[in-house]
């Protein structure tokens, strides 16, 4: 028993499997969204999941930190089971997990300060204020929003809330940073600052991070691993080299940004273009 204890260790160090899925389904009625996956999250590694709108990529996400309970399967956090714990053991693996909500999910009626001491007043019972308020100077330094402290979310830009988001995410020296969708809304630089603060994160903190987005440029930038899901099954997986060329058409057709001929042909096909057009005053009575 004690070699096998050795084993995982030394397992984890060299960058072993934090997180393992196996044979994992989800149904919502009769909508199958994940199809029998498995797949293992190495340690400090940076993984991105890619693939198109309604493929199962943030309910898969979700099941890693048991925000949803598979409907078939097994997830596997430094080789303990997860999924079947009750709510209260479940509450204190979630504190090696940080969480970036595509929307940032800031609570409107805190301030910066308090949104980032939240989750450590909901897991910890805090007894010295002076070390909280210096925790979160120190996290929004290191997403470079410090003195930003007595703002209200309404007074921040969507960079800036998703900063502030990430600040929170981190407030507990997560082991594993999940993101999803970390650059939808925002422009071409203010996603490269996310882009770059993903990477400040790991190269200072060291996490392990799982990443949702549809960003391409994002995906290959912060990548040690790509995988693509489509119809609730993986269809790729590996480096942005073996993304970039893989020969799957479904895959080539996401990376590329293109329709598929299926779909063109119906677009072009529907619908009838009437020389007479309507103008709002046709409707007044």
């Amino acid at each position: 028993m004690i070699e096998n204890n050795k084993s995982k260790q030394d397992s984890e160090k060299e960058g072993g499997e934090i997180i393992v899925v196996k044979n994992l389904s989800k149904k919502f009625g009769s909508n199958v969204v994940l199809d029998n996956i498995s797949l293992g999250i190495e340690k400090g590694k940076t993984t991105v999941i890619i693939g198109p709108s309604g493929c199962g990529k943030t309910v898969l996400i979700k099941h890693l930190i048991v925000l949803l309970r598979p409907s078939s399967g097994e997830v596997y956090y430094k080789g303990v089971r997860i999924d079947n714990l009750p709510d209260d053991k479940l509450n204190k693996v979630r504190t090696n997990f940080g969480f970036l909500f595509q929307g940032g999910a800031l609570f409107d009626s805190l301030s910066v300060a308090e949104n980032i001491k939240f989750p450590v007043k909901q897991h910890y019972k805090v007894t010295e204020r002076s070390g909280l308020d210096e925790l979160v100077k120190t996290k929004l330094s290191l997403v470079g929003l410090e003195g930003y402290q007595d703002y209200y979310p309404a007074k921040l830009s969507g960079g800036q809330k998703k900063r502030v988001a990430l600040a929170r995410a981190i407030a507990l020296n997560p082991e594993v940073i999940l993101y999803d969708e970390p650059t939808t809304g925002l422009d071409p630089i203010r996603s490269d600052v996310i882009n770059e603060l993903i990477l400040k994160l790991r190269q200072g903190l060291g996490p392990t991070s799982i990443i949702v987005t549809h960003d391409m440029t994002s995906a290959y930038k912060i990548a040690d691993r790509i995988i693509m899901l489509y119809e609730g099954k993986i269809i790729a997986d590996g480096d942005a080299s073996h993304i970039r060329n893989h020969p799957h058409p479904v895959v080539q057709q996401f990376i590329n940004g293109r329709i598929g001929e299926d779909d063109l042909a119906v677009l072009r096909a529907s619908g009838t273009i009437f020389q007479t057009q309507y103008l709002p005053r046709d409707f007044e009575k």
